[in-house]
């Protein structure tokens, strides 16, 4: 902990809004003034903000989150402007200059604009500004669905190189089983955050937030593969932030792994979410690509799923439906539809190719194995 550089602090609406009951301001400035302790201590942080819909809802007054897309827009629209302005002025007061990023999926999805949003933020980091990021649920239709700043928090803390990302939420950590039910669950200290396990002790998501500690074990994990360890902490324990940067175990730390780390490009196609498509691919090619890393050629794709263009990242299946991998695609999905189940040599003839190098469904280095 105290080689830290740069860190992502995420927090969560439940704690931001108080359980829905509008912007707890007492505790926004307390966490700015936690955030300002390592802002003097050179420490680089890059806040994901969750609350504009939930403190939306609140200034409209209304008894529940929405369930319609519109009224959801409408409410994170209205209550952003609360919350970067609450997060301005506590920053300020204590000396540090911030920004508001809004960001959607698509941001982070295609590759140019992921590029170009790395290098505003690091230009705002060097500048000494601590970015407060949030999902721009107002125009992202998708997203608000399910969407949730856990992995908003994971793409930001692999996409800025970070030492550390902490989630600071309403609940102590993770739990060998959820605490609110089985009085005999115990905290996970610290455990791998590719530990398969995890996933079946985590819990649904709250009334006013979008996510729950399923979305954070998953968003360890993505962060994981940039090579970023991950703390799941209370967010109302005081002084939580520095004590965390002061490597206090206070939550449960999910840590990195050797084998877990992927190199840039195949970070970025891990991070997807969302798929354009499907290559259907039969045990023999599943196995290349799992256990030799091989290329997935056309004569193992036994069925294409969607519409999507080549260059765009596509997920493949097992022939159980299983995900194996992720990448971009080497052909649109038309084209991929006429060359299935073909060797090279007659994917050459069928689309007039010369060069047995394109004959690639999903080339091995436009491609991350999960």
């Amino acid at each position: 902990m105290t080689s830290l550089k740069r860190i992502v602090v995420k927090i969560g609406s439940s704690l931001l809004t108080n359980n829905g009951r509008g912007l707890d301001r007492t505790a926004i400035y307390e966490w700015a003034r936690q955030i300002a302790v390592l802002h003097a201590r050179g420490i680089e942080v890059v806040l994901v903000s969750s609350g504009a819909v939930a403190e939306g809802v609140v200034r409209m007054n209304l008894p529940e989150r929405p369930k319609k897309l519109a009224a959801l827009q409408a409410c994170a629209s209205i209550g952003q402007m609360g919350l970067i302005e609450t997060w301005w002025q506590a920053l300020i007061q204590k000396g540090v200059q911030s920004s508001q990023i809004l960001l959607t999926h698509d941001d982070l999805a295609h590759r140019s604009r992921y590029l170009n949003i790395s290098q505003t933020v690091n230009q705002l980091v060097e500048w000494r500004v601590v970015p407060v990021i949030n999902e721009n649920d107002t125009v992202s239709y998708g997203e608000i669905k399910f969407g949730d700043n856990d992995t908003l928090g994971a793409m930001s803390a692999t996409m800025v190189g970070a030492d550390l990302y902490i989630i600071l939420t309403d609940q102590e950590g993770v739990f060998t089983d959820n605490p609110r039910t089985n009085p005999n669950a115990k905290l996970i200290q610290s455990e791998r955050a590719m530990a398969d396990y995890l996933f079946d002790v985590a819990g649904d998501g709250g009334k006013w937030g979008s996510g729950g500690m399923l979305t954070k074990i998953r968003a360890a994990r993505l962060a994981a593969m940039g090579n970023c360890p991950t703390i799941i902490a209370n967010g109302k324990v005081e002084n939580v932030i520095t004590r965390l940067a002061d490597g206090e175990v206070i939550g449960t730390r999910l840590t990195v792994d050797g084998a877990d780390k992927l190199i840039a490009k195949k970070q970025w196609l891990a991070s997807h979410i969302r798929m354009k498509g499907t290559l259907v691919v039969d045990a023999g090619a599943a196995g290349a690509i799992v256990d030799k890393q091989k290329s997935l050629l056309p004569v193992g794709v036994i069925d294409v799923q969607g519409d999507f263009d080549a260059g765009d990242v596509v997920e493949i299946v097992s022939p159980d439906k299983v995900r194996i991998a992720v990448g971009q695609a080497g052909f649109n999905a038309q084209d991929a539809k006429k060359i299935t189940q073909q060797h090279t040599a007659e994917v050459l003839q069928i689309l007039n190719l010369t060069d047995t190098d394109k004959a690639v469904m999903v080339h091995r280095d436009e491609m991350a194995v999960l």
